[in-house]
């Protein structure tokens, strides 16, 4: 078995953990890939085995990997979509965060969640991304999101108003601070914190959530992933703040978006041990009443 790590900088605590990392893989002669960039910023810091190799994009992603495995939150799991794109490659992640929806693996776990992959104890959630299209060209290449895309204010200026259509036809004129459009997955991100409802990752949903708008009748609408959303922005500052998941533009507010399902999906592991309820129970403590203790 061929697996990837990737990671972003993160302060001397969590060094231990990843230690843990790369011993159990070497324990299991496992051949281990890792980003050049996390591999420069870790060489030093810890005892790494003498045979490893390195990848710097996706095109060297595709001959070293059986499986990636971020090593972060969920924001180090976001950055990997731009690693994977479209080639299938499963997708794990250990949570060095703090809630870690996406890397639900805990690092106290380490050990038992590693030989659970090299046993194939887990299962793939295919999860589904949004894309976006502008007559600018946003993102390059990587316009895609696994979470959410984002309409939002700049910092200095006023609330927007943000003209919504699907499948051509109107939908509403968000008077607000900006627009949420995420999918099943990023339901219990941004989304959650301005509102939006909670949706199951099989759901063939998108949900469009207003961030604070005017309007207090305005409220998050559910739409089926097989419709394309476009959106117009009217504001008075000339520029507006677009994200995709972690990525961020400023665009032109004359610049007109495109937003639909993307044609590839991403495949989240799930160990056999998880499912998406158990997850919920445990990150938002449902269930959970301290009357009762």
């Amino acid at each position: 078995m061929k697996i990837a790590l990737y990671g972003r900088d993160f302060n001397d605590s969590v060094l231990p953990f990843v230690q843990e990392v790369f011993d159990v893989l070497v324990a299991n002669k496992i051949d281990i890939t890792v980003y050049q960039k996390f591999f420069d910023f870790i060489k030093n810091k810890l005892v790494l085995p003498t045979q490893i190799s390195i990848f710097s994009d996706h095109n060297e992603l595709l001959s070293k990997a059986d499986i990636l495995l971020s090593l972060g939150g969920d924001g180090t799991l976001l950055d990997t979509l731009a690693l994977v794109r479209d080639s299938q490659i499963p997708v794990v992640g250990i949570n060095f965060g703090r809630l870690g929806f996406l890397a639900s693996i805990n690092k106290s776990e380490i050990n038992d969640a590693i030989e659970a992959l090299i046993n194939g104890e887990y299962s793939i959630d295919k999860r589904s991304l949004l894309s976006i299209k502008s007559q600018t060209g946003l993102f390059g290449d990587e316009n895609f999101a696994l979470n959410d895309i984002t309409i939002h204010r700049r910092d200095d200026s006023a609330m927007m108003i943000i003209h919504a259509y699907m499948n051509g036809e109107f939908v509403n004129s968000y008077w607000a601070d900006g627009l949420i459009i995420a999918t099943p997955t990023g339901s219990t991100a941004y989304s959650l914190s301005c509102g939006g409802p909670i949706i199951l990752p099989t759901a063939q949903n998108f949900v469009i959530t207003p961030v604070a708008p005017h309007n207090l009748n305005v409220r998050p609408i559910i739409v089926p992933d097989n419709v394309e959303l476009a959106f117009e922005v009217e504001a008075r500052s000339t520029k507006f703040l677009l994200t995709c998941d972690s990525r961020t533009e400023t665009v032109d507010r004359s610049v007109k978006i495109s937003i639909s399902k993307a044609k590839f999906n991403i495949n989240l592991i799930r160990l056999n041990n998880e499912t998406f309820l158990t997850t919920l129970r445990n990150k938002l403590l449902w269930g959970i009443d301290t009357r009762n203790y």
